[in-house]
């Protein structure tokens, strides 16, 4: 059945690249680039310049006969080019800006200056790009703020390039592709050009604001502002700035998330998003990763939330929404930089990340970036100590052609004194309580992650691309677990369990994208054909251990009897997927967004120890999206959309044995944007309601964990609000807020209007850093950050509520062209608080004040 899977996916790409051989020819296009040669000097403020650019076309270029040469040359003057494309391309000390026409002849510059931004008008062309009629790119270079590319009025093109502390250094040169300039910072003795820290063409995820091109969107290269959906990028300078040690300490940036907790491993990362939770699946680099699957921040360059289910995009699951980390990637010029960070409770973390060309030609690039973690615990007996190493290369096979190749490894073990059950008593209890057995306990784990990714491009409108993905792991723990506490409120029952698990998943994807017209719609098209499969077998054992008063715990008990076997299963299923999503322009400023996919999955959970089947399921379903994209003015989207998804049941099962329904899911969205102080802030808007059938949970009426019940129908609506990027040059801010209600709607046995486990109905956060611009004091900064999360229901049906907090935590640093230091100070009023699950099963303490120290040098 797998080859049959394989051979499908074979001619479907061969499919994908006849495809787009046919339509290779359409829409070649010249360039004019935007160069650096020779001085170009800039008028006083006020003025103006013209600079003709008069390539005289050969006879055979010539379309129509003239009667004059005046008439020839009245006719070029009114013709309008258009301008279809936009890139930026960062040199060693200057930014080149290229232009994309379908004519680079007969264009005509105007030049002025106004304070520090260097204006070139270029009348009798037009911008129109496929994401709109606006590009733009904030701090694409060292001494660089912004470049804006815009449609001035109806048949000029303004191109404005602003300099961050003075007008940029801007040289000419004349070449056959046509006019060439490119613009560089006036550099002073205390500002040195920065090292680049991102691949020349893409966005910088370094600085503390929102990147405009996004991934997990639309799967297309697009600005924010043109998805109709909810999106959050947090760049990797943020997590930096918050002294964050785990990955899911980023969800204090987000509107409407939560962290799941009690759950998985110490690397381990799960969220509840809009009140519902993911089951420890999330995305790397758009692959999906299940069973806890671990991340290290080494290389790790921003994270995506995508809010609302993603099914047309990566497939059944993800019913209200996704996260999604992206990598490093490897670097045209070189880059080494060295971080070692220390802190409180034995915490020490060295890493490395080094990247640049391994020939002189530069087609052969490396990124390789590698950690080593050791640290104790706030709880008694707690460690970890943990490895991580993630080489990755990319090969330029042409001018059209690349092929990227990464791979993880992640190791550790693992001493956790894990979460508390779910009962009110344990708020009593010292956080520093270790419910385990010290001498027992461990957890070892190792991931691998294997990525190809092979892209061509036929034409600047048409690309091929084929991935593939594989992740195994190998999980072994042992432990004294914590069952339930007795009717004296002080003895915690336990059991030792020793168990093993292996996760294998892979994902093949053939995806063929492109850009065209009919009529005067703008299509931006993306056909996709994938398989993925997922194997998940493991093993438990237990047996009796003695109980521990959680008041006054005496440690040293051992297992009282001869392991008995729990279970022995594997979990499985294989699933190919085929969707088609168009981005279609009916006007500049109205684009409509529309897609299916079709899901056909088998899965199968089965008894290894007698080699029988305990639940076998094959589902077959439409995943549709639709969403429409207004804007009434540049700085303006008003946008409404409609999606659904539904989940496969094949890794549980009821109380009677049988195998569950899928759960189907719907979300109904709309929302605003709005850039804010130029376009340095970014506000963002939503309102909206998700509808889930069919919902699984744990059954409160069984002590055993892999019970489970299907409530009926669950639903939670909500309103989101998330601002971040830059009020004032030197100080950042990301604020947000989220009403969430998620409710039992229907269910046979849990009363209605009960709230669903580990959801805040109110939750906010502010985060603000200011760095001094200029002077001695110059790279000097602070922040400071507030956490605000409601209480939560923790069980269904709800028995008790996990109290509110407030947290805050506070950072001073220093920056430099080498060096950064960073001092973090986490929950500054050693607050006592929980968090918790949507299962309702755990409570979770969380780290008293915290001191985190980190330096890093670059060369």
């Amino acid at each position: 059945m797998k080859l049959g899977h394989f051979s499908y996916l074979g001619i479907a790409g061969i499919i994908c690249l006849l495809c787009s051989e046919s339509v290779q020819a359409q829409g070649k296009e010249k360039l004019v680039q935007i160069h650096l040669n020779r001085e170009y000097t800039v008028p006083k403020e006020g003025t103006k310049a013209e600079v003709p650019i008069t390539q005289i076309p050969q006879i055979s270029d010539i379309q129509r006969p003239h009667t004059s040469v005046k008439d020839w040359l009245t006719q070029l003057q009114n013709q309008v080019i258009l301008v279809t494309g936009v890139s930026l391309n960062t040199r060693e000390n200057s930014l080149e800006v290229t232009l994309e026409t379908s004519s680079s002849d007969h264009l005509q510059t105007v030049v002025k200056s106004e304070g520090n931004n260097f204006i070139v008008d270029i009348p009798n062309a037009q911008l129109k790009l496929s994401s709109g009629e606006l590009f733009r790119q904030e701090k694409p270079s060292a001494g660089i703020t912004d470049v804006v590319v815009t449609n001035h009025d109806a048949n000029t093109i303004r191109v404005t390039v602003t300099g961050e502390t003075s007008l940029p250094k801007v040289e000419l040169d004349d070449s056959d592709k046509g006019l060439i300039f490119v613009v560089a910072p006036v550099t002073t003795s205390t500002q040195q050009p920065q090292i680049p820290d991102t691949p020349p063409t893409q966005p910088s995820a370094q600085d503390d604001q929102p990147i405009e091109l996004v991934v997990t969107g639309t799967r297309f290269e697009v600005p924010i502002q043109d998805a109709p959906q909810s999106i959050q990028v947090i760049p990797r300078q943020v997590l930096e700035d918050r002294g964050v040690v785990r990955l899911d300490e980023f969800t204090d940036n987000v509107s409407g998330i939560q962290r799941l907790t009690g759950g998985a491993g110490p690397g381990s990362s799960g969220f509840i998003i809009r009140g519902f939770a993911d089951d420890y699946e999330t995305l790397r680099n758009g692959f999906r990763t299940q069973g806890g699957f671990a991340r290290d921040l080494a290389n790790i360059d921003r994270v995506e939330v995508l809010k609302g289910p993603a099914a047309i995009l990566y497939g059944s699951g993800f019913q209200s929404g996704t996260v999604n980390t992206i990598t490093k990637k490897p670097l045209e010029d070189p880059l080494y930089e060295v971080k070692a960070t220390f802190g409180s409770y034995s915490f020490y973390r060295g890493e490395v990340d080094f990247t640049g060309p391994l020939t002189q030609s530069g087609s052969l690039l490396y990124r390789l970036n590698a950690s080593y973690q050791n640290e104790g615990s706030f709880r008694d007996f707690g460690r970890y100590a943990g490895t991580f190493i993630a080489p990755a290369l990319t090969w330029k096979l042409g001018d059209r052609t690349t092929l990227n190749i990464d791979y993880e490894n992640f190791t550790y073990e693992s001493v956790s004194a894990g979460a508390f059950r779910a009962d009110p008593r344990f708020f009593n209890v010292r956080r520093s309580f270790y419910q385990g057995e010290p001498d027992l306990d461990l957890e070892t784990y190792s991931a691998n992650s294997l990525t190809y990714e092979f892209e061509h491009r036929f034409s600047d409108n048409w690309q091929f691309k084929q991935t593939f993905n594989r992740i195994w792991q190998e999980i072994s723990a042992k432990r004294a677990s914590r069952r339930a506490l007795q009717a004296d409120g002080e003895t915690l029952n336990r059991r030792y369990t020793v168990a093993d698990a292996d996760v294998n998943n892979l994902t093949f994807r053939n995806e063929l994208f492109g850009k065209f017209n009919t009529g005067s719609l703008r299509h931006n098209l993306l056909f996709g054909v994938e398989y993925s499969h997922l194997d998940y077998p493991g093993k438990s054992f237990s047996t009796a251990i003695d109980p521990i008063n959680i008041f006054n715990p005496r440690y040293g008990a051992r297992p009282t009897g001869e392991l008995s076997l729990d279970y022995f299963e594997t979990y499985g299923n294989d699933v190919v997927g085929i969707y088609v999503q168009d981005l279609i322009e009916v006007l500049p400023n109205l684009k409509i967004a529309a897609g299916v996919r079709f899901d056909s999955s088998t899965g199968s959970n089965e008894n290894l120890q007698t080699n029988t089947i305990i639940n076998e399921v094959s589902d077959s379903q439409f995943s549709p999206r639709l969403g429409i994209v207004y804007q009434p003015s540049d700085t303006t989207t008003l946008y409404a959309s409609w999606s659904n998804s539904f989940t496969p049941q094949i890794y549980g099962r009821n109380s009677r044995g049988g195998a569950f329904k899928p759960i189907t899911s719907e979300q109904l969205e709309v929302g605003i944007r709005q850039e804010l102080f130029d376009r340095r802030l970014l506000a963002g808007l939503a309102l909206y309601q998700i509808t889930r059938q069919n919902v699984v949970t744990d059954d409160p009426n069984s002590d055993d964990f892999l019970d489970r019940i299907q409530t009926g129908e669950q639903r939670s609506r909500g309103i989101e609000l998330d601002i971040s990027g830059e009020i004032s040059p030197g100080w950042k801010i990301i604020t947000t807020y989220a009403y969430t209600d998620a409710v039992v709607t229907k269910d046979n046995e849990i009363p209605v209007g009960d709230r669903l486990g580990g959801v805040p109905y109110n939750s906010a956060s502010l985060w603000t850093t200011y760095e001094i611009q200029k002077g001695n004091l110059q790279g000097f900064g602070g922040g400071f950050g507030l956490v605000y999360v409601g209480d939560r229901a923790n069980t269904i049906p709800n028995e008790f509520t996990t109290p509110s907090y407030l947290r805050a935590d506070a950072v001073l640093f220093y920056r430099s062209d080498r060096y950064d230091i960073n001092l973090n100070f986490k929950n500054l009023s050693n607050l006592k608080y929980f968090d918790t699950n949507s299962y309702g099963d755990s409570l979770s303490v969380q780290e008293p004040f915290t001191v985190i120290g980190s330096f890093s040098y670059r060369f």
